[in-house]
């Protein structure tokens, strides 16, 4: 589980894009999201995990900012050594649970048994070269609605690049990746 405690080091924590943000609206982009990331380990949660699980789940809270409205976006993903390569598995949200209000924070204790696969979602994979991972995957959502993700992960930043396509044509999605850097814990 070295490899996937490396991995999950990277991705844990509090990010946002607020430099680059600057940037962009410097440039005159005011289309340009300010995006945040809070991703939370969360399998103390989880109950009845099977004997010897070598999964980590965890909570990616996605919040996008753009001309003053903010979207939320909550996901659920299960992550897996496979070989020298990490696999992101997406998982629906758990049963009861609200897409506006799902947080690591409000999440109550779920039962293992109950957690369901997403089955539009592509598995990601993640290999790492020198210090940075990267992978990401093609999902067709609908057979007109592709979505493809590609990451870049770093001590640096998190690079994230997420499409969607409705026959071809964008609907969603950057012509550069949101670049997210950690949030550093402020002290007093």
């Amino acid at each position: 589980m070295d490899q996937l405690d490396e991995f999950l080091t990277l991705l844990s924590g509090s990010f946002d894009n607020a430099q680059q943000f600057e940037e962009m609206r410097r440039k005159g982009d005011l289309q340009f999201p300010f995006a945040q990331h809070i991703n939370t380990v969360c399998n103390s949660k989880i109950r009845n995990l099977p004997e010897n699980f070598e999964g980590v789940f965890l909570v990616e809270e996605s919040y996008y900012t753009v001309e003053g409205k903010t979207h939320a976006s909550p996901h659920l993903f299960l992550f897996t050594e496979e070989g020298d390569r990490v696999k992101l598995t997406s998982y629906e949200l758990p049963e009861g649970c609200e897409k506006e209000h799902f947080t690591y924070q409000e999440m109550d204790e779920i039962e293992y048994s109950s957690l369901k696969c997403s089955d539009k979602f592509s598995p990601a994979l993640y290999e790492k070269k020198g210090d940075i991972w990267e992978g990401g995957s093609v999902s067709m959502f609908t057979p007109v609605l592709k979505f493809t993700l590609f990451e870049r992960f770093s001590p640096e930043c998190l690079a994230v690049s997420e499409t969607m396509e409705v026959n071809g044509k964008r609907t969603f999605g950057y012509d550069v990746p949101i670049l997210y850097r950690r949030i550093e814990q402020r002290t007093e």
